[in-house]
């Protein structure tokens, strides 16, 4: 089966030696404990916890899946309730949560790096506590105190899970068409009426209470987005000494039967009248629901990045191994895949760690610029995220089975079960077209075009300014610059007369602008690797370095060239044609 060992050595060269995450601790005051010895040892501990208790359940879960029973109540696979209990007790569940709400106040990024094994290590159950976080979020931007001292501490100790009621069955991406309605209540509270689908988490008993976040449409309300507000739906209802009470208005009425992701359950939600809870102002809800969103669409790329690693780990462990008859890492297109494979995951990393130091810096950095300009990076960085590590998990999935061969194929070895597991990264918490649509119509323009303009001042002044002996990755950083600064150019001035023109490519613009900013990260890789005493480390780190100049960057001038070809004849063309 496919197994998994945390990449310590990776984990800890990338915090510390590239991104220098040390500075958390002796910039933001909140986390003046933090120091990078506390986030080791909290690493090390998470590292031991995956690979003893969530890997070994990873195939297991997998095979077994999850049961709906005719009450309504869902069975999750062996082991899975003893895991998320035991997790939670570690504090996981609440790592970055404000201790006043029992969580252990420690920083986003070191949330996320655990994320990634854990996600390595069995990405069904990742959703478990994934949502959890997503939902406390929610209901900490937006909710009254009374209902933040009501929920979230009960969140954060993982004693109750938490879930986001979005998607219905007319409206998957167009949040306009929800019709889930909101009828108020003389007592302050609402009923809420309607049926919710793809609810990840929504029934289980691994938690003592279910917290549902809830996108719902109040009566009389505008048309659209502007007239949707957010609500708090418990599946029990919570007394006020804090204990459980009668069970709410809302069931599974059944479970998605998927590709991948066995181990979590998919639920289709009912909802006949259940009792709801007002988060925010009335018709304020989209925005609102951003919130969790946006951290979700993070957390879907920790997903991708722990399965681009875990597909990578076996490939290489595998190429090593099998002989035909000489090792098959010593044919040409096998070493190529696993270079590449290595280039990609590695680079990925440093882009999803730097995203979520920035969310850090945004939150919590006492200097209201920096406040700012690490937002912009937040902004700007999210599609890339989750688009590149998520498209990186199928693509480095598919490639582990192709290192494989034949035996990749067969489910014994574990490694379809990869790719299955990762298509839907691409899916959900908004489509990876979606996120190339974003990336686009709304962060190319942000604050005037304020954070690409820092992106392309930063990266060309790191290329610039590289000594000679990097010369190798930044003079095609240079070139792979020029072409995408060209791009965005193209973009900004074509979008608003002819948008199809430019949302035609937005794709291959995604990959160039992520494969631009790897770039930049196997540069800032190989400088950081240079100082090591390690040789062996430090050789792999420049061949590999060497490879993603060589072989990937400059794919960025083709995309780019296709971009500004724009939709041509094909958006004319009549749909009877296609």
């Amino acid at each position: 089966m496919a197994s998994y060992t945390a990449p310590l050595r990776e984990i800890n060269f990338v915090l510390n030696e590239v991104l220098k995450a040390g500075n958390l601790s002796k910039t933001i005051p909140a986390y003046a404990d933090a120091t990078p010895e506390t986030l080791a040892e909290m690493i090390d501990t998470a590292a031991k916890f995956v690979e003893q208790e969530l890997a070994p359940l990873n195939a297991s879960g997998d095979a077994e899946g999850c049961t709906r029973h005719p009450d309504g109540t869902v069975s999750v696979p062996k082991g899975f309730t003893e895991a998320f209990k035991a997790y939670a007790a570690n504090g996981f569940v609440g790592i970055t949560n404000p201790s006043e709400y029992d969580g252990l106040g420690l920083p986003f990024t070191l949330s996320k790096v655990v994320e990634e094994m854990v996600c390595s290590g069995n990405v069904a159950f990742a959703l478990y506590p994934g949502l959890t976080g997503g939902c406390f979020e929610a209901i900490y931007a937006s909710a009254s105190d009374e209902l933040k001292q009501t929920y979230l501490p009960k969140l954060s100790t993982g004693e109750w899970t938490g879930t986001m009621l979005i998607t219905e069955p007319q409206a998957g991406s167009d949040l306009a068409a929800v019709k889930t309605k909101a009828i108020p209540q003389a007592d302050g509270s609402y009923k809420i009426e309607g049926g919710k689908i793809f609810i990840t988490s929504g029934e289980h008993g691994m938690a003592d209470n279910i917290i549902h976040f809830t996108l719902a449409r109040m009566e009389g309300a505008p048309a659209g987005v502007k007239g949707l507000s957010t609500f708090i739906v418990p599946k029990f209802m919570v007394k006020a000494d804090g204990t459980l009470g009668e069970r709410n208005a809302i069931q599974c009425a059944a479970i998605e039967h998927k590709m991948g992701i066995h181990g979590s359950v998919t639920c289709v939600m009912n909802l006949d009248g259940a009792t709801g809870f007002l988060v925010g102002k009335p018709n304020e809800g989209i925005m609102n629901m951003f919130v969790m969103m946006n951290l979700a669409r993070i957390m879907v790329g920790f997903q991708g990045l722990g399965q681009m690693e875990l597909a990578t780990q076996n490939a290489v462990r595998y190429a090593l191994d099998r002989k035909q008859p000489r090792t098959i890492i010593d044919f040409p297109d096998v070493r190529r895949m696993i270079l590449q494979m290595k280039a990609m995951t590695e680079g990925a990393r440093v882009l999803a760690y730097e995203t979520a130091l920035y969310v850090d810096y945004a939150h919590h950095h006492p200097d209201p610029a920096v406040r700012e300009e690490a937002n912009d990076w937040v902004e700007l960085n999210t599609p890339l995220v989750k688009s590149t590590c998520t498209d990186g998990a199928v693509d480095l999935g598919s490639m582990a089975i192709q290192v494989y061969g034949g035996h990749g194929f067969i489910i014994e070895h574990g490694i379809e079960q990869i790719l299955r597991d990762s298509k839907i990264l691409c899916l959900y918490e908004g489509t990876n077209g979606i996120q190339a649509m974003d990336l686009v119509r709304r962060k190319l323009f942000l604050n005037g075009g304020r954070a690409v303009s820092r992106y392309f001042a930063l990266l060309n002044k790191a290329a610039t300014e590289a000594a000679p002996e990097f010369a190798f990755i930044a003079e095609p950083l240079k070139a792979a610059l020029a072409d995408l600064e060209s791009a965005t150019r193209w973009i900004q001035e074509t979008f608003r007369a002819r948008p199809d023109d430019a949302s035609f490519g937005c794709c291959d613009y995604q990959r160039a602008f992520a494969l631009s900013y790897l770039g930049y990260n196997w540069l800032r890789m190989a400088q950081a690797a240079s100082a090591q005493d390690d040789e062996v480390f430090k050789a792999g780190k420049l061949a590999t370095a060497k490879f993603f100049a060589t072989k990937l960057l400059p794919q960025v001038g083709g995309l780019c060239a296709s971009v500004k070809d724009g939709a041509g004849d094909f958006m004319a063309l009549p749909t009877a044609s296609l």
